[in-house]
């Protein structure tokens, strides 16, 4: 029976070491933060997050996700918010089971780990750092966040979970064991709550519940996901520094400026967010960017996963289903390899172009939220896809729909068949416009469908 050394109890950590743990492995999660079951949760740092197709699946693998439902709101579309605080609800999928569900960070971090915490041959230590880890010798340097100096001691396999600033990650590059190149996004993020009030649309709620809200104002969007206990955490994505007129961060240096850019561009947020001007000042503004790493394992008994191996944008709605999805590809691997390098070395070569493709699908996804959406066109266009969707199923499938609500469909295979999928639309509108697909409409998509294979 082997010895896995998880580093990070977030939800991708936590996850992992309940698999591996069902299997009857012994497991030692690692974790810097206190234990959530105990602590308070952290504020104005965490994306709220949203579940979908393929993390769905890893926790049903894992046998938690009966647990983890309460904790869930189903979104079945964005709720879009113009200038005038006009409504237009754009649904994701074609039917009830296409949606998408909020949860918090802290309630499905909790449940794992309480799920984790049942089982035998589990070693939980929090409060504790990873300081620095040696693949080659099998070793690696902890440290108490109460207080003292690194410890050495061994380990015979160490999963790295630590998220997108890895000290495991940082520690094979030192070595020589990896390549690393981290793109910032030039846009920051800062979190606001959306409390309940009194007159609210259903149980408190200042908005409806059941979809993800969003303001899309072109070089900047606030976004809104719901919580069970009838808030909304409401994200304001923008630019660092404005530039050429537009908007930025830099320009927000005092609460007077705050709620004036609020009333101007999301003025029923505002009006629902009394507090914003403390909220603004105390919460952190926060930076974003992808991490494209090159050898993901290391001697054979290291291996990154997660944010640490490929951290993404979240203006798709997958870092925490990509990190899932992680989870169930390695937990199959290792169950089915006898040999634990080849299936480290497997997971890295069968990952990496997924991971690729979700990180540009990604920064693709937050012009498409913050602009693209706000163009009729855009809306004329999602009515053929979803037309073409109903008229020749399995064969024509909407990109975002493949990655959201099919988990049999690598990533890869989801941003490749998506190209083919715009240039058809392209061709079929530039021959019949946005209507629905008369006969010959129809007949020139299928011969468009044959000649590309899909």
């Amino acid at each position: 029976m082997a010895r896995y050394t998880i580093i990070g109890a977030g939800p991708v950590g936590a996850l992992m070491g309940l698999m591996l743990a069902r299997r009857g492995q012994r497991v030692c999660l690692v974790e810097r933060r206190p234990d959530p079951r105990t602590a308070p949760p952290e504020r104005g740092r965490s994306i709220n997050l949203a579940l979908a197709a393929r993390g769905m699946v890893a926790l049903e693998h894992a046998g938690v996700s009966g647990r983890i439902a309460p904790q869930m709101i189903a979104m079945p579309g964005r709720m879009l918010h113009d200038e005038q605080a006009v409504l237009q609800f754009l649904p994701y999928g074609q039917n009830e089971r296409e949606v998408i569900y909020a949860i918090g960070r802290e309630p499905l971090n909790r449940i794992l780990i309480e799920a984790v915490a049942e089982l035998p041959g589990i070693e939980l230590r929090f409060n504790t750092r990873c300081v620095d880890v040696d693949p080659q010798a099998g070793s690696l340097q902890l440290r108490d966040e109460a207080g003292g100096g690194a410890r050495s001691e061994p380990f015979e396999i160490l999963l790295a979970a630590d998220g997108a600033g890895s000290a495991v990650r940082g520690a094979m590059l030192a070595r020589g064991l990896a390549r690393v190149e981290e793109q910032p996004l030039a846009h920051d993020y800062k979190e606001l709550l959306i409390a309940p009030i009194e007159r609210g649309v259903a149980a408190g709620y200042a908005f409806e519940p059941h979809a993800l809200h969003i303001w899309p104002r072109g070089g900047f969007m606030l976004i809104a996901l719901p919580n069970t206990d009838g808030s909304f955490t409401a994200t304001l994505f923008l630019p660092r520094h404005a530039a050429h007129g537009t908007e930025g961060f830099d320009r927000l240096g005092d609460g007077a400026a705050v709620r004036a850019f609020f009333q101007q561009h999301f003025a029923d947020a505002a009006d629902v967010i009394a507090d914003l001007e403390r909220q603004f000042e105390l919460h952190p503004q926060s930076q974003l960017g992808s991490v494209y790493c090159d050898g993901w394992q290391a001697a054979g008994r290291v291996l990154l996963l997660g944010d640490a191996a490929h951290a993404i944008v979240p203006f798709h709605g997958q870092g925490l289903n990509c990190g899932f999805e992680d989870c169930r590809v390695l937990d199959r691997l290792l169950a089915g390899h006898g040999q634990l390098a080849s299936a480290l070395a497997e997971f890295e070569r069968d990952r990496r172009p997924n991971t690729d493709a979700i990180a540009a699908m990604a920064l693709e996804n937050y012009v498409e939220m913050r602009d693209d959406v706000r163009s009729a066109l855009f809306a004329q266009r999602k009515l053929l896809a979803a037309d073409l969707e109903r008229e020749f199923p399995g064969r024509f499938i909407p990109r975002y729909s493949m990655v959201m609500f099919h988990p049999e469909i690598p990533y890869a295979e989801a941003q490749r068949r998506g190209a083919q999928q715009e240039q058809l639309l392209d061709r079929l509108v530039e021959r019949f416009g946005y209507d629905a697909p008369p006969p010959a409409a129809r007949r020139y998509a299928q011969s468009l469908l044959d000649a590309t294979g899909l």
